[in-house]
Formats: structure tokens, C-alpha cells, sequence
């Protein structure tokens, strides 16, 4: 439907308005030059621009003269210029009412009114216009319109029928005549208007179009299917149609079917990236295990829309859903190379890359990531991690020193924070400092296993109150049995108690459940040295260093073929 504007008619001489009246007898005298000179520079300086000199000007004759329309619509004319709407309604009703057979002041009241939304009155101003000029079409246009606006649905489509009779059968027309009947609630007419329309262009996808959401509302699946086929048979790049079949297949349980169309609907045109991704996540939620199907539309998404963040993250949901964890990461970091300002995309980065055990991704990420989020406790907490695991010990008790300003009624976190941090002192030979933060840690989360464990670790590695660090990991292996990390603590404990015998028998166990980790491996070379067997101990510390053991004196050990107390 055109939206109507306001014709503003580019007056050369305002008085040429006037053409409609009878031809006027006055003579002109002496005393009439003055007028018609002011009447000509208003017009002068409304052709220039200068609106304001105009408007005096004007002003000047129809105060002279209260009975010039041609003043009152000069004035009109400007005041919508300088768009002051209300004083040109005021002058432009004036100027109707003083000459009301002037046909285009009756048209510029008409747009006026129907700009106003007075709608009635517009009505009869342009019933007044046709009646003048029956074949005219922009105001046959306006007329049927504001019938339409003024629920009189039968005599708006007579108007379009006359626009019809000059113009042929045209979907336009015909679309609106369907809806008027509708309106009219005369279903069986606007059905014939559009299969009338349909003869003369059968495949115009406007008519076909609205066949479809006719079938649609009125709940006639199977019609409204046909004519989706129709619709995609005539336009085969049509997304939108293309979609609508998907998901009636879909719904039928015809995934074949469904995902032929969803493939044409990704790869056509007139979906947007929201649309589709919101077809992606209906996907999803009906499937534990990805089908390649749906895989292949994130891809033809991304091929679609490749500066779109939208298309790598929803990437990344359907890859990470299927556990392909490495392939999530790229996809969500180059969602993060098209925007960086959305969160969820980078906590997806961070947390991935923590379970990767990435930490120098995560170092890099999560510094980045803490600068455009300063305010999120978590963002600083993997941060503070990652300084930990790559070794930067001061950074680490100074990321968490901040992190812990950012909590709020969070106990849990804090005292994450507060292990990080004891951890790091324990490595900086700060035992005495180690021991207050992890103290804090538990004294806000008693029960974390893994905060014991560690303490116990590095109470055991200092060689520092070895009877709480035993206390503490015999509490944490009785909460959870049969755990090889807190076997592994345990045997440390009695190792450095030089319980070499209990400890072996612990490591043993270990390495039975988990044979190739590089700590476990070297534990037992330790404890096989300490009970007597050097060469099983060479054996086993040769393994560990192959399995890519940190120990900075791992290689002392097998040059000496001695024990050498730990470093990491």
C-alpha cells in the first residue's frame, strides 16, 4: 500500500488557482497596482526560498484583501514550508471555503486532513475530487484508501474497480480487493478476486503468497502446502518460503524432506540471520546428538552471513553440543574477531579453553576479556588460574587480590580466589603467607575436596604440618573414595612422612587407574628409589619425562641417578 503525501503544488503565479471561478468583471485602476506588487514579490520570495519575507508579504494582502483565496492559499503553501502545520490548515481551510469550486485547493485540503488522520473529512474532499476527475488515478488510489480507513470495504473496492477498468488486473489491486472482501467478511469473493487475478498472472508470488497465509490462518495445512510448492517451484530462491515448507515437513516427521527446504531457505534469500538461527536452536533442542544435517546449515550459514557474529556462534552451540570442543573454540573466537562486545560468546572462549587446559590461550583471553568486562568475578577468577598455571605467581596473588574486591555475597568464589592466591605464595617459598589465604579459603568453603587436596599437597611438598595435611587428605578420601588425584596426595603426604613403603603401595594403585600421568609416574619412581630399587626408579622417572613432566629436577634425578627433592 503507498503511503499518500502531501502534494505541494509549485505555484508560479498563486492567482493561476483561481481558474475555476467565474472570469471576473473588475477593472483594474491605479489603486490595485500596490496590491498586485506585494501579491508578486510574496510569490518572488517564495520562489527565492526567503519564506519568512513571503509570509509578510502575503499576510500584507490578505489582510488587505480577507477575500483573496489566492493570499490565504499563499499562505498556506508557506506556512507548510516553514512547517508550521497548524496555521497552513488554518489558511488552507480558508482558502477552500473562499473559493470552493478551486478543484486544487480542494486536493491540498484533502491531503491535509488525511495527514491530520481526519479522515471523514478527507473522504469527502476527495468524493468531491473524482466526482470532478473520474479517471483520475492517484486520487482514485486515495479515495479507496481512506474507504478502507473508514471501514467501508464494498466502496473502496468500487473505487479500485474503476482504477482497474483504466489500468488491466494487477496483483497490487487484486491483493487489496481480497482484503477488503475479507474485511467484509465476504471470503467466498476474495478467493475469486485473487484465482480471477491468477489467470491473468499465475505466477505472481504476491497472489501466490497470500494464498499461503490465507490457507495458514484458516488452518488448511494441505492447501496452504500446495501453494508453498508452487510458490518455491515458481521462485526457487525464495527463503522465506522455502523455510515455511521445512517446518511442515518437519512437523510431519519428514526430515528429509524438511532438511532439503531448510538448505534452500539458508541459501536463498529473504531470511535473516536471526530467523535462521533461531531454526538452528529448534533443531538442537530436539536432538541430543547433532545430524550432520544441521552441521551442514551452520556452515551454509557462515558462507551466508560471514561478517555476522550470529553465524560463528550458533556455529559454536551446535559443535560444542556435540562435543566437538576444539572446533567450538575457533568457531565462537571468530564470532569474537566480528564483535568482542558480547559476553556470553567470550565466557563460552574462556571456559573452553580451561577444559582444554589451554592456559595460555586462557592467559591471553581472559586479560582481554577482564579489560571489556572489568566487573565480572569469574572473567578475573580463570585469569588468576591461568596466571597460576603459566607460572606468573605475583601476578596471580595480584589477580586475585582484585578478583576479590568484585565478589559480592559469593563466599564460594572468594575462596577460589583465596586458593589461587595461597597456591602461588606456596610456589614463591612464602609458606607462612600460603597457609593464611588457603586457611581463608576453607573457612569460606569447607567442603571444597579440591581445596583440601591442594592445601594437603602443598603442606606435603613444603614439608610443613604434615599431621593436618594428612588429616585433611584422609577427611577428603573418605568423602571421595577411590579418586586418583587424592590418592596421589595421600601417597606425597606419606612419602614426605618417609612412609616410603605406604607410600609406594598408594602409588601403585595410582598408576593402576591412570598409567600414563607424568606426576604419577615420577611419584612411583620416587617411592621404588626410597624402598631400594634404583633401576626400577631410573625406569619409571625416564617414563615421566617422556610424558612431559614440569619438574625442573626430574633431570638431576636421571643424570644422578639420585633422588632429588621436587621443584614445579
Amino acid at each position: 500500500m503507498r503511503n499518500l503525501a502531501v502534494f505541494g503544488l509549485l505555484l508560479v503565479v498563486l492567482i493561476a488557482c483561481r481558474t475555476s471561478k467565474e472570469p471576473t468583471t473588475h477593472v483594474l485602476t491605479s489603486a490595485d497596482y500596490p496590491y498586485i506588487r506585494t501579491f508578486h514579490s510574496a510569490v518572488r520570495f517564495k520562489a527565492k526560498g526567503q519564506y519568512k519575507e513571503a509570509i509578510q508579504a502575503f499576510d500584507s494582502c490578505f489582510t488587505a484583501r480577507p477575500t483573496d483565496d489566492a493570499a490565504a492559499f499563499g499562505l498556506a503553501q508557506c506556512y507548510l514550508l516553514v512547517n508550521d502545520k497548524t496555521k497552513s490548515a488554518q489558511y488552507t481551510e480558508q482558502a477552500s471555503k473562499l473559493d470552493p469550486d478551486n478543484i486544487w485547493y480542494t486536493q491540498e485540503l484533502a491531503y491535509m486532513y488525511y495527514n491530520q488522520g481526519k479522515f471523514e473529512e478527507a473522504t469527502k474532499c476527495f468524493s468531491k475530487m473524482i466526482e470532478k476527475e473520474p479517471k483520475n488515478i492517484d486520487w482514485l488510489f486515495g479515495y479507496a484508501d481512506l474507504l478502507r480507513r473508514t471501514n467501508k470495504p464494498l466502496e473502496a473496492i468500487a473505487a479500485l474497480d474503476k482504477m482497474e477498468d483504466q489500468l488491466g488486473v494487477l496483483p497490487d489491486i487484486s491483493i487489496q480487493k481480497f482484503e477488503l472482501y475479507i474485511a467484509a467478511k465476504q471470503e467466498d469473493k476474495a478467493l475469486n478476486e485473487l484465482f480471477e487475478a491468477r489467470k491473468v498472472h499465475p505466477d505472481d508470488l504476491q497472489l501466490i503468497g497470500t494464498l499461503v497465509d490465507f490457507y495458514f490462518q484458516k488452518r488448511e495445512t494441505a492447501k496452504a502446502q500446495e501453494m508453498l510448492v508452487e510458490l518455491v517451484k515458481n521462485d526457487p530462491n525464495n527463503g522465506r518460503a522455502n523455510l515455511a515448507l521445512g517446518e511442515l515437513y518437519l512437523r510431519q516427521f519428514k526430515k528429509p524432506e524438511a532438511y532439503t527446504y531448510f538448505k534452500a531457505a539458508f541459501e536463498g534469500e529473504g531470511v535473516d540471520v536471526d530467523t535462521k538461527m533461531k531454526v538452528l536452536v529448534m533443531l538442537m533442542e530436539q536432538q541430543v546428538k547433532i545430524e550432520p544435517e544441521v552441521i551442514e546449515l551452520t556452515e551454509i550459514m557462515t558462507i551466508k552471513h560471514p561478517t555476522d557474529a550470529k553465524s560463528y556462534s550458533i556455529k559454536g552451540d551446535v559443535l560444542l553440543q556435540n562435543g566437538n570442543k576444539k572446533e567450538a573454540l575457533e568457531a565462537y573466537k571468530q564470532a569474537l574477531k566480528l564483535d568482542d562486545s558480547r559476553f556470553p560468546i567470550w565466557n563460552q572462549v574462556l571456559l573452553l579453553e580451561y577444559e582444554l587446559r589451554d592456559f595460555d590461550a586462557l592467559y591471553a583471553d581472559a586479560r582481554a576479556c577482564s579489560a571489556l568486562f572489568p566487573s565480572i568475578a569469574n572473567v578475573q577468577l580463570l585469569y588468576t588460574i591461568a596466571c597460576l598455571q603459566r607460572g606468573r605467581y605475583e601476578e596471580t596473588i595480584d589477580a586475585a587480590g582484585i578478583g576479590r574486591e568484585l565478589v559480592v555475597n559469593d563466599p564460594i568464589t572468594e575462596a577460589e580466589f583465596y586458593a589461587q592466591s595461597g597456591d602461588a605464595y606456596f610456589h614463591l617459598k612464602q609458606i607462612d603467607a600460603g597457609i593464611a589465604d588457603y586457611e581463608k579459603a576453607l573457612k569460606l568453603d569447607p567442603k571444597n575436596l579440591l581445596t583440601r587436596n591442594n592445601y594437603a599437597m602443598r603442606l606435603a611438598l613444603a614439608s610443613k604440618n604434615l599431621d593436618q595435611a594428612m588429616k585433611m587428605i584422609e577427611e577428603v578420601n573418605s568423602s571421595s573414595p577411590n579418586q586418583a588425584p587424592f590418592l596421589d596426595t595421600k601417597g606425597v603426604v606419606l612419602f614426605q612422612m618417609g612412609k616410603y613403603e605406604e607410600a609406594k603401595n598408594i602409588f601403585l594403585k595410582v598408576n593402576e587407574m591412570q598409567p600414563n600421568d607424568r606426576n604419577y609416574v615420577e611419584h612411583l619412581g620416587d617411592a621404588y628409589f626410597k624402598t631400594g630399587d634404583a633401576n626400577k626408579a631410573l625406569e619409571l622417572w625416564k617414563s615421566a619425562q617422556q610424558l612431559g613432566s614440569k619438574n625442573k629436577m626430574l633431570e638431576k634425578k636421571i643424570q644422578t641417578k639420585n633422588y632429588v627433592a621436587p621443584s614445579y
